[in-house]
């Protein structure tokens, strides 16, 4: 992911050259001018040859000298600007003597923006937009897409920075867990997470439901530099990390049938844990080993460091939201905020989910293991037995097949959910998931009566549990569990009032209820 954007900033970044650099080109086409024009000389031309050659030493020796004073002007030029861009960012910010380290680096990033702006025009257009139609929504999120695009902006430099150091926190937790179910088998090449996750959403999803499937996408997530976090390295697609391993050579994730084993490398581990992360995801919570379950202090270990992954995220999106205020003043309003806040989050969590995801997966892991248990036990009740009304069922059987059974639909979207790689657009499926509910409750309880009737009289809050429950029974996804507990973390506190965190607490409710289950059916 971070790789493309660096072979992207690599290809359309067009390198100005020094005053010397374009000296050094002129005196190259003297020099082959001269050489040419002697090539044409007799020999018996001596003097007009010593001639030619005193004129291009003297035209090479001009050009040297207007070039270095040019470059020396410029130098002294682009230091006072520089100066008085450090200047007007200070005015920006507090004028303590004392600053953090975060203030120092928030007013040298924003002292980069102006810098910035100076060599480029779109953002001068961009501003004029925006103070041209204040009220225009729709200039946000095309405004954020296209800053987004110039990987050489500060803002989307600081945005791979924070990136990178949100995946140093989270790298640890993941191969400690992963190395706890390593399963060795054969490495294979490499594919980016992004073509991973598009390739995944356009399969069909399998009967018992779309779970992750093992791909190759983590094998290329990140190689950083240990000394230089800015220094983001990433394999393309199609370049191996690992090459399969020869006979002679010793697997690096240690096979029986080996004579010896030597020590894998760093890289090789950090590798092979991303493997077994990939199956760990791919693998039903019911095969996990029941011997495997994290004892109490570790899991609490476990649940404050997955509480500061979620602060750092936190921090480092108000980051980038403060600094794109600052460059952007236009977007300082509170509808423009949370389209910004939006597509900044969507930008931000694109590379991070999956690996974030699994250390959620991990810490409820317990929760999920039940859920998935009682969606074995009930996968075949039927929606009476769920507790549903008989005014909410279609009448008389629908047709066999893929849909046959009552509020497929939303099932479908539900299904939806983890392919997703942003709290947002995971929180639409689910909203979606709930309207089509009430759309199918309407159109089921219109068929009895003879008439439409509008979804709220058709459903009613206690409708709704035994509905979703059965819904969720359906999508044969134990792992909306930790979905919803990380879209908890992650959503906005307006959306926790509105429509939005109304679906995702009954989601919630719904996914407690059909846990429960289980333990119902060891007690009788």
């Amino acid at each position: 992911m971070f790789q493309k954007l660096q072979t992207t900033e690599v290809r359309n970044t067009k390198k100005e050259l020094t005053p010397l650099e374009e000296a050094s080109l002129q005196n190259q086409k003297l020099k082959a001018a001269y050489e040419a024009r002697l090539a044409r000389l007799n020999p018996s031309q001596a003097l007009q040859k010593t001639s030619l050659t005193l004129s291009l030493q003297r035209q090479m020796m001009e050009n040297l000298v207007i070039a270095k004073a040019r470059e020396e002007t410029l130098q002294r030029k682009m230091e006072e600007r520089r100066l008085r861009l450090q200047e007007a960012a200070n005015r920006r910010f507090s004028s303590n003597a004392v600053l953090t380290p975060e203030e120092q680096e928030q007013r040298a990033i924003y002292a980069a923006i102006l810098e910035y702006e100076q060599d480029h025009e779109w953002p001068r257009l961009w501003k004029v937009q925006l103070k041209k139609n204040p009220n225009d929504l729709s200039l946000v999120p095309k405004l954020i897409s296209h800053l987004l695009s110039f990987a050489d902006h500060p803002i989307c430099q600081l945005l791979k920075k924070l990136q990178c150091s949100v995946y140093n926190r989270i790298y640890p937790l993941v191969s400690r867990n992963a190395a706890d179910r390593r399963v060795p088998r054969k490495v294979t090449r490499g594919l980016s997470l992004s073509s991973s996750l598009d390739a995944e959403a356009s399969l069909a999803p399998a009967p018992e439901g779309p779970r992750l499937r093992s791909s190759q996408s983590l094998h290329s997530m990140f190689s950083v530099q240990e000394n230089n976090k800015l220094n983001l390295r990433h394999s393309l697609s199609s370049t191996p990390l690992i090459e399969d391993q020869s006979p002679s050579q010793p697997h690096p994730l240690g096979h029986s049938s080996l004579p010896r084993e030597e020590p894998a490398s760093p890289l090789a581990d950090r590798e092979s844990s991303f493997e077994d992360l990939e199956q760990f995801l791919a693998t039903p919570p019911e095969a996990w080993p029941s011997g495997a379950q994290a004892p109490a202090g570790r899991k609490a270990c476990q649940q404050e460091q997955l509480k500061a992954v979620v602060k750092d995220i936190h921090n480092a999106i108000d980051r980038l939201l403060s600094l794109t205020l600052l460059a952007f003043e236009g977007l300082n309003t509170a509808a423009s905020k949370d389209q910004c806040v939006a597509r900044l989050e969507e930008a931000f969590f694109a590379p991070l989910w999956t690996p974030l995801l699994a250390v959620y997966r991990n810490v409820y892991k317990t929760r999920e293991v039940a859920l998935s248990r009682s969606m074995e036990l009930y996968r075949n009740t039927t929606p009476s037995e769920m507790g549903i009304s008989a005014k909410l069922l279609p009448q008389g059987s629908l047709p066999r097949g893929i849909g046959s059974y009552p509020y497929c639909a939303a099932v479908q979207e539900l299904m939806l959910i983890p392919l997703g790689t942003c709290p947002q657009k995971k929180l639409d499926c689910i909203v979606r998931a709930l309207r089509v509910i009430c759309e199918c409750a309407e159109e089921y309880w219109g068929g009895r009566e003879g008439r439409a009737q509008p979804a709220s009289a058709a459903i009613g809050a206690d409708d709704l549990l035994p509905i979703l429950s059965y819904v969720v029974l359906k999508s044969n996804l134990p792992q909306l569990v930790s979905e919803c507990a990380a879209l908890e973390e992650f959503i906005h506190e307006g959306y926790l009032i509105g429509e939005e965190g109304y679906c995702l607490t009954s989601l919630q409710s719904a996914l407690s209820y059909v846990e429960s289950l289980h333990g119902l059916a060891l007690s009788k």
